[in-house]
């Protein structure tokens, strides 16, 4: 086991590593921004260095200063957490010439299951089936045309190097393919520095499935089952459940057996999900590896009782996985709602600013995984998460009847946030009994506001 050990991240998931590494025995060395020279959970670090200027590209995606300061601590080994370099090849490999082991999968994999484009041939090389579309970047616009017309209207446009809804674009018809063809390969170039893009088949109302895999180093791929991801807005996760609901048994079997092959594909190792999307007839089709760990990883945590980020951590060390496929078993239903600093009823505008009072649910089968507590100042400069509440109950039923309880509880004033956006959803009808989809949010929960700020 590594004996100190650095984060290479903020907020939520920074404490989130600093409390497995607490856990195992293991010294560990946050960094910080001079955004984040006040953040709470840096003194439960052994140390914490500070790497640069509040914006990312001076801190948190720096990687000289965070090479130096993994050299100056004297550590063994990085933990990218999610975001930021956490699938960055370079970074990875950057790392490991530098003598520290990256605590994720190797540059090679990243780099292969990075590219959406690489991680489809991967996919067909394993015979998982993929949505139906181009085999790689399209070069040139009459590609697309000739392609689009193949595969039939709507199709979606995806950038090959990203995620999180950057670059991406649904076209319905024709006309106005080429227009925006352009405009996610510029949204594409700004995120990624990297504009190319490709096609695929556009699948009405589908639900987000993802399985969460672990691998080590002796050859071991695993499972952890299936999570449903498919309430979104604008390609953002709002709440995240496992079991994925309504799914019935062989087809959650199938989905495993499909992304273990896809990662003995890869030459995966260490965590990582693969996400697929699911049509109106569990038809499931791969989309995309995740070279990384989750922001909703604890909802399979509740329900499997692995605990992902001390495995990653233990995996980098070389050990090999503790148990078999067999022995991975599901116990009860988990909800996580990611509560954000954003406001619902403005377009979910950020809301940066200091939180006044904080009054944080308890009781059986509640968790709480946030960074933040009472006088801490949401800074402008990141991702707006501000915790994420998880509960775990013997059933959905009862699951969201729990989720429901702490929703009423959880109290956090001085900022917006978009704990009233939840408790709605968890009193919808539609999400209540599971017949919810990648679109809904938009489509069903707050179309009104939608068509509103569309104009």
């Amino acid at each position: 086991m590594f004996q100190r050990i650095l984060v290479a991240n903020r907020g939520e998931i920074a404490l989130r590593v600093i409390r497995a590494c607490k856990e195992l025995g293991v010294e560990v060395v946050a960094v910080y921004s001079q955004a984040d020279r006040n953040a709470p959970y840096l003194k439960f670090a052994d140390r914490a260095i500070c790497i640069g200027k509040a914006p990312s590209v001076d801190s948190y995606l720096n990687i000289p200063r965070i090479i130096a300061a993994a050299e100056v601590a004297d550590v063994q080994a990085i933990h990218p957490g999610y975001g930021f370099l956490s699938e960055n090849p370079s970074f990875a490999e950057i790392c490991r010439s530098c003598s520290f082991e990256f605590i994720g999968p190797p540059h090679e994999a990243i780099r292969r299951m990075g590219l959406k484009t690489e991680a489809k041939a991967v996919a067909a090389a394993a015979k998982v089936q993929c949505v139906p579309g181009s085999d790689g970047p399209v070069v040139s616009d009459e590609d697309a045309l000739v392609l689009a017309r193949r595969i039939g209207y709507p199709v979606l446009i995806k950038a090959a190097a990203g995620g999180g809804g950057k670059g991406m674009r649904v076209c319905r018809e024709e006309g106005s393919l080429l227009a925006s063809l352009q405009s996610a390969r510029n949204e594409a170039d700004a995120a990624f520095k990297n504009s190319s893009v490709y096609l695929e088949k556009f699948i009405d109302r589908p639900r987000h499935v993802e399985v969460q895999i672990l691998a080590d180093s002796h050859g071991n791929v695993v499972h952890l089952w299936d999570r449903d991801c498919s309430l979104q807005r604008r390609h953002q996760k709002l709440v995240e459940e496992a079991p994925a609901p309504t799914l019935p048994l062989k087809v959650r079997e199938q989905l495993g057996d499909a992304a273990v092959r896809l990662a003995k594909a890869a030459g995966y190792v260490n965590a990582g999900t693969c996400e697929f999307l699911v049509d109106s007839e569990n038809n499931f089709y791969f989309i995309e590896v995740n070279a990384r760990i989750q922001v909703e990883h604890p909802v399979t945590e509740m329900v499997t009782g692995i605990d992902l980020v001390k495995q990653q951590i233990r995996v980098a060390a070389g050990e090999p996985l503790p148990f078999t496929q067999n022995e991975i078993k599901t116990r009860g239903h988990s909800f996580e709602c990611r509560i954000n600093s954003e406001d619902p009823d403005h377009d979910f505008r950020p809301s940066a600013g200091k939180i006044t009072a904080m009054r944080i649910p308890g009781g059986p089968g509640v968790r709480w995984d946030s960074h933040a507590e009472v006088g801490y100042s949401v800074p402008p400069n990141y991702d707006s998460l501000v915790g994420k509440l998880i509960v775990h109950a013997a059933t959905r039923d009862e699951a969201m009847g729990t989720m429901r309880r702490a929703l009423d509880e959880l109290v956090i004033e001085g900022i917006h946030t978009t704990i009233p956006l939840h408790r709605r959803i968890f009193r919808n009808r539609d999400f209540i009994e599971g017949r919810v989809d990648t679109t809904w949010v938009e489509r069903v929960l707050m179309p009104a506001k939608t068509a509103a700020n569309a104009k």
